[in-house]
């Protein structure tokens, strides 16, 4: 008797113990939630936890399926389900006009772990939220706060971009770029196809867009130096890598938005179809970094037929309502030599070519319209006029592009370069930094990033649909080094976009980001921690 007194006297100062320990330690969640309590208590996870869900909801089911295939890779335990009132990890979809279709809460108590949610996206980001209040150190028991959580994202659009024509990254990198973007409840993969230097997407109507423009002589070494590696490269995606890759972000609750670029960053296509050029080329994928003169002829109707043939494909192929058709750094160079282009413009009746590149952006989102889908490019588009349906991304610093659309009442992400281009150091001294592309964003600048622009009215504010990060691929062609790039900015822009703006605080993001690492480093994700 004496010893099973004992026994539970030690049992109950262990864990007594450990909830102080727990509780005297800042919960280290990214984003931070909207509403947190921390109470008294632990809830710890064992063999003997039991899931709790209706069963025959397939994307319950897929869930749970995630949460415990981290627990056996991390912390070798497997959970049977079962219907119980105690020791459960419970998932229920409830009706909750406050909790939208992303927003969940949770709570911990002695009883188990219940997340709800109106939605199964709500339910899987609050799964997210439960792995990082699982230990980062395997061997401890799998210990966790009592606490109740209330969580909505601020922004609908919640989005990380990835440019695959400079550099080509192979599915298995893309899906781990998705389950990154899980991790941080991001919910919208803008997936950069086309460009001069390549073109990513196996189009079956042509052909030679796989077997031409996507591959390049050599590539230039350095920031454009005149010294080539004589190296052909390249690669594309074939329709069906694009259909598991697809369905992979959807089951993830990740929404791909393809970008095609039109009518300029064109050369990769008009190489393998040079007719669809002002001059019939000859032309070539590039081998430099930059902006060329050569872009789709606006005066042709080989061009729009090209381009619609295109989009039927990219149509069977993604299902996201919007599609990127770029619109940027489109010079008029070509056009303002070419009789064809000057033809239109006269029997259009449009003022000049900025109003033909409006011609061609408003022709192709006709074309998007009549199929069920929506128009989003670069800030570029308002150039001669908006596409009456645009949505812009408003990427330029110095130019008021976001204000300026919302004013007109059109949807806008911002991604601003000032604060949302990864692909930019993050550190001063790059004396021993992976290639990178020629400027500085630290941290601190992603962190302090505030998509709604002061000169917004509140009803304005309303047509800021979200924000998101870039990483463009000149400078970075392995996995290792897009990870490296990415993190630990990824982690700010997370927050940014998901949590209210009153309860940003970069001194206790930093504190969080300390736990964040321990996590990555568990993960093997490769990340720039010497700054921090």
């Amino acid at each position: 008797m004496k010893n099973l007194i004992l026994q539970k006297c030690i049992l109950i100062a262990g864990m007594i113990i450990l909830s102080t320990a727990l509780k005297s330690q800042k919960l280290a969640l990214i984003p931070q939630p909207s509403d947190l309590i921390i109470r008294d208590g632990i809830f710890e996870i064992t063999a003997e936890t039991r899931l709790e869900y209706k069963l025959a909801d397939k994307d319950l089911s897929r869930i749970a399926g995630y949460l415990n295939d981290h627990l056996e890779k991390y912390f070798h335990l497997q959970l049977n389900t079962s219907s119980r009132n105690k020791n459960v990890i419970q998932f229920k979809i409830i009706e909750s006009d406050e909790l939208g279709k992303e927003g969940y809460q949770m709570q911990i108590n002695k009883n188990g772990i219940k997340i709800t949610a109106s939605a199964a996206n709500g339910i899987y980001y609050g799964i997210q939220t439960l792995k990082q209040l699982l230990p980062t150190d395997t061997s401890l028991k799998i210990a966790i706060q009592h606490l109740e959580i209330k969580d909505v994202p601020r922004f609908s659009w919640r989005g990380l971009h990835l440019d695959v024509g400079r550099h080509y990254f192979p599915v298995s990198c893309i899906k781990e770029y998705i389950d990154n973007m899980a991790m941080y409840k991001l919910n919208t993969f803008h997936w950069h196809l086309t460009e001069d230097q390549g073109w990513r997407l196996e189009i079956k109507r042509y052909p030679g867009l796989a077997d031409i423009a996507s591959w390049r002589e050599e590539t230039v070494i350095g920031r454009n130096t005149d010294k080539y590696d004589g190296i052909g490269y390249g690669g594309f995606y074939t329709k069906d890598q694009v259909r598991e890759i697809v369905n992979y972000a959807a089951d993830r609750f990740i929404t791909i938005v393809p970008e095609i670029e039109m009518p300029g960053h064109s050369s990769a296509a008009l190489t393998a179809y040079p007719e669809l050029g002002c001059t019939g080329g000859p032309y070539q994928v590039q081998k430099r970094w930059g902006i060329f003169e050569d872009v789709f002829c606006a005066g042709k109707e080989e061009s729009f037929r090209f381009l619609e043939g295109v989009l039927d494909e990219v149509f069977e192929l993604f299902p996201s309502a919007y599609i990127h058709v770029g619109g940027d750094e489109c010079p008029k160079v070509s056009w303002k030599k070419c009789p064809a282009c000057q033809k239109r413009i006269r029997e259009e009746g449009l003022k000049n070519e900025d109003e033909l590149q409006s011609y061609f952006i408003r022709r192709i989102e006709k074309y998007l319209i009549s199929n069920g889908r929506k128009l989003i490019g670069w800030e570029e588009i308002l150039e001669g006029g908006l596409a009456p349906e645009a949505t812009v991304m408003a990427w330029k610093s110095n130019t008021p592009a976001g204000s300026i659309a919302a004013k007109q009442h059109h949807n806008v992400v911002r991604c601003p370069a000032t604060h949302c281009y990864l692909n930019y150091y993050q550190v001063k001294d790059i004396t021993n930094e992976p290639p990178g592309y020629p400027g500085y964003l630290p941290l601190e600048k992603v962190y302090s990033f505030e998509p709604v622009p002061v000169d917004l009215s509140k009803e304005e504010s309303r047509y800021i649909i979200g924000a998101q990060a870039c990483v463009w691929s000149e400078y970075i062609s392995t996995t290792y080094n897009l990870e490296y790039t990415v993190f630990p900015r990824i982690c700010a822009i997370s927050e940014v976009v998901w949590s209210p703006s009153e309860k940003k605080d970069f001194a206790g993001f930093k504190e969080r980001l300390e736990t964040e690492f321990e996590r990555l480093k568990l993960y093997q994700i490769n990340f720039c921690d010497h700054p921090y």
